[in-house]
């Protein structure tokens, strides 16, 4: 039998991995849920025209065809979505008249793209995705609103440090536009390289579009402004530009700090970083992304941001303001380099042991009995020697082995990390609330 090769950019996880995994999009579900955040998910596919409307993405769509399949069949024209944010635009058009609004809403879900894989990114990933979208109209209130339920929801996850960056787009250009820049998207999409390129290299590009070396080295300094509270609107104050515009992404991007403060410990902090502007046209305000201390390079791990026009019918707009969590490009690097893993393969916190070949179909209702209480049990492969059943749960990472008895009074239960055994009833005994089910562990 030929070598099987790994095909690049669809990870998969091992067991403990994947326990891991679960546990970290389960954590992330809660919290959503709490905040009142509907679970949906969309289909797998979409029209081709819908997913190249960005334009900038045509080369990194799957395209779905059946093999044999002529141009004429009932399955052209359609790819794989290669994010979640293009089939929620859709799902909030088709259903509409079905919705309230404001929608919230969240999402937990696969998506392909064909780029060439690297660490981070993948041809198939897990997002986890969550959004308000209105009718016509979203208050600002809801850019803190997403933000603070992400910032709840990352602070509380076991990973490396994350720091959100967080800016505001009318900040941005109502800055340009006070220096007297009539394209602000141009600018923009300039400074986005600041992590990129050198200063040097981003000032020629600016006097490439038309920039005056004052107004070049005016953005350049804005774009270095860091704060982890409202002192930065004091930092561009004393750059002395003016605008309406400016006054109001200051105003609300100090509110978005305030809002999240809370929850800043020492594995999430969060911080105004005036050079972060999002290179994608559609985001309007608030504008997020996430990095990961010392996963520098996989790049922003969490992003989004306001969009006032991403959906629309022609007749109404549905703005909306959204943050969407990498969950493959934040823990597939962490399980790679084994810092990241679960206390065990397995589900089972008991193994019942077999007392002999016989008696098998009487472990098998004790663990039944166990299983009725919500308590994972499986039963011995074989009915070896004590030693060797305890051995077979170790290897297998069960923390508990149980003892049949003569008669319920006679059970017995074993902690085999510490050697403890205590006498158990199969209808009253519980394991310790964080060995029912395997706990993410960081090394």
């Amino acid at each position: 039998m030929s070598k099987i090769t790994p095909l690049s950019g669809f990870p998969e996880l091992l067991p403990a991995q994947r326990n891991a995994e679960v546990a970290i999009v389960e954590q992330l579900r809660r919290v959503f849920e709490l905040h009142g955040y509907n679970s949906i998910e969309t289909r797998a596919v979409e029209p081709l025209d819908r997913l190249l409307s960005k334009g900038e993405i045509d080369n990194e769509v799957y395209v779905l065809r059946r093999l044999q399949a002529d141009a004429e069949a009932a399955d052209a024209g359609i790819g794989l979505h290669y994010d979640l944010t293009v089939p929620f635009a859709r799902y909030v058009l088709e259903n509409a008249g079905k919705l309230e609004f404001p929608f919230r809403r969240h999402q937990i879900q696969k998506a392909w793209r064909g780029e060439r894989p690297q660490e981070g990114r993948f041809r198939e990933f897990t997002q986890a995705d969550i959004d308000v979208v209105s009718r016509d109209e979203l208050p600002f209130h809801y850019d803190v609103e997403v933000a603070r339920v992400m910032s709840q929801a990352l602070a509380a996850l076991p990973l490396p440090g994350l720091r959100m960056q967080v800016n505001n787009r009318k900040l941005i250009e109502g800055f340009y536009r006070g220096l007297g820049i009539n394209d602000p998207g141009a600018v923009m999409r300039v400074v986005d390289k600041l992590d990129k390129l050198p200063a040097d290299a981003l000032l020629g590009q600016m006097a490439q579009i038309g920039l005056s070396a004052a107004q070049a080295h005016s953005c350049l300094a804005l774009a270095q402004i860091r704060a982890s509270d409202s002192t930065f609107v004091e930092a561009v104050r004393d750059l002395g530009v003016s605008h309406d515009l400016l006054d109001v992404g200051l105003a609300e991007l100090a509110a978005v700090l305030e809002g999240c403060r809370d929850f800043s410990n020492e594995r999430f902090t969060i911080a105004a970083d005036l050079r972060i502007a999002r290179g994608l046209d559609y985001y309007t305000g608030t504008v997020f992304e996430t990095v990961m201390t010392g996963f520098e390079s996989l790049g922003s791990v969490c992003s989004g941001g306001r969009y006032d026009a991403l959906a629309t019918d022609g007749t109404t707009t549905y703005p909306g303001v959204g943050v969407s969590f990498g969950v493959s490009r934040a823990l597939v690097p962490l399980f790679q380099r084994d810092l990241l893993t679960s206390t065990r393969s397995v589900p089972s916190v008991v193994l019942v042991a077999l007392v002999d070949d016989t008696s098998r179909q009487a472990s098998d209702a004790l663990a039944q009995r166990l299983r009725a209480r919500g308590i994972p049990a499986e039963v011995a492969a074989t009915a070896q020697k004590y030693g060797r059943q305890i051995r077979y749960a170790e290897r297998r990472g069960i923390p508990f082995v149980w003892f049949p008895g003569d008669d319920e009074s006679s059970n017995t239960v074993r902690d085999i990390r510490s050697g403890d055994q205590v006498e158990a009833h199969p209808d009253q005994w519980v394991p310790p609330s964080a060995d029912l089910r395997p706990q993410v562990v960081r090394a």
